[in-house]
């Protein structure tokens, strides 16, 4: 078996941006988490998707915001998309998938924690994360645990990493800390760039194995010295940054494997939505998935 694990929180951006708007009877937006919805409901089509979990931001600060002040929090976020965030949670449980809401960690942590639980079952052919963010593909390992796009229609194993970033997996905290990361709100370190950092980190692996001095590296790399001198200035700095860009493994999941299958819907909580939504195909097309 496959177990899919999807990024809750890119599918509602998704949704918001992709979607025409809609409202509810009693005035609310609901067009994004109808987007999400369906969305959800042509990943449950696919054969192999059998055993399935989604994951939410519930609030998007976490532990992260009180190591770093200037890491990402809700402001700016559309007031119209933040209020669909606890209704995508409502509609994911309705539709039947398991839901980890996140309040102290992330959705990526809860996706990296289930990620490599299940990857650890005899039972579980591959683990497929359903998202393209940079941030998760520090959780590829070779073909048994992949990032796939699905907007783009492309997956991603162990290879697929080293081709697009230029290191391994293991390496894409160490490649954030250096580049930053604007979505997440933590600069990197000035003059690095994606293909220094890359070149750097693909000899020495990780921050702490790289010299102090320019004259020590073993890899050719323009601007070398000033690069160099900016890492020793700013090394504490990168190693926080890393800190932020490290994915948890310990996100408080109670779900075991046989938990994860999609049984069909809440038959009784989806009708209230669509009676809500005043959207009367999403029950029948929610029910005939189960009976495919």
């Amino acid at each position: 078996m496959k177990v899919h694990l999807v990024d809750g929180t890119y599918e509602l951006f998704r949704a918001f941006y992709g979607s025409p708007p809609r409202q509810a009877h009693d005035g609310a937006e609901i067009g994004a988490v109808r987007g999400l919805v369906r969305s959800m409901m042509v990943l449950l089509a696919e054969p192999d998707v059998t055993h399935a979990g989604i994951a939410f931001d519930h609030v998007i600060e976490s532990f992260r915001n009180d190591l770093y002040a200037g890491y990402k929090t809700s402001e700016g976020i559309d007031p119209a998309l933040w209020a669909q965030f606890g209704p995508a949670e409502e509609a994911t449980r309705a539709l039947g998938l398991v839901t980890w809401p996140m309040i102290e960690f992330e959705a990526d942590d809860a996706i990296a924690t289930a990620a490599f639980r299940f990857a650890e079952s005899a039972a579980v052919e591959q683990v497929v994360i359903c998202s393209p963010d940079k941030d998760l593909s520090q959780c590829v390992r070779g073909d048994r645990i992949v990032c796939r796009d699905r907007m783009r229609g492309t997956v991603m194993s162990e290879p697929g990493v080293a081709l697009k970033f230029g290191v391994g997996p293991e390496s894409i905290p160490d490649w954030l800390a250096l580049v930053g990361d604007s979505a997440d709100g933590f600069p990197g370190i000035p003059r690095w760039g994606a293909k220094s950092a890359a070149a750097v980190l693909a000899v020495y692996k990780t921050l702490e194995a790289i010299p102090d001095d320019e004259k020590d590296w073993t890899v050719k790399v323009r601007g070398a010295a000033q690069l160099a001198e900016n890492l020793r200035k700013q090394r504490d700095d990168a190693l926080l940054f890393r800190t932020l860009a490290t994915l948890r493994f310990d996100a408080p999941l109670k779900e075991t494997l046989d938990g994860l299958r999609w049984r069909g819907p809440d038959e009784r909580a989806l009708t209230a939505l669509a009676e809500r939504w005043g959207d009367d195909q999403i029950v029948e097309q929610a029910l005939a998935l189960r009976r495919a």
